[in-house]
């Protein structure tokens, strides 16, 4: 049986149950990602040891662009535990790269913020 096979039934949905997917798994050996962490592959070949799964794969080939996780996520239709979980066994074979979402920025002064009010009610 090839790694390309799609365990989904068109009636029935998954056959897998995503625990499976992740082998009993709910937590990485890397750091905890953020759901706007940006995700992009290395394009780094992998390696016949890797034992890779289907979803592994995938997930590599969604990210030929920087995504965020829970773009991702929405796109796979998995739960966001075990993408995390599929992106650490990426992330620990170097085949991803992982990007931290921006702090937020810092809110206005209110004094701008009734600069603008006032402007807009000048309109």
């Amino acid at each position: 049986m090839s790694d390309d096979v799609e365990w989904v039934d068109e009636e029935a949905g998954p056959v897998v149950r995503p625990y499976a997917l992740t082998g009993g798994r709910t937590s990485t050996s890397s750091a905890a990602f953020d759901l706007l962490s940006m995700v992009v592959a290395t394009g780094s070949a992998v390696s016949a040891s890797s034992h890779l799964g289907s979803e592994h794969r995938r997930l590599l080939g969604l990210m030929r662009r920087t995504r965020p996780i829970v773009e991702i996520a929405s796109d796979v239709g998995l739960p966001i535990g075990v993408i995390r979980v599929l992106l650490g066994d990426l992330l620990d074979q170097g085949l991803i790269l992982v990007r931290s979402p921006l702090p937020a920025a810092t809110s206005p002064a209110e004094s701008l913020l009734k600069e603008v009010i006032s402007g807009l009610r000048a309109l």
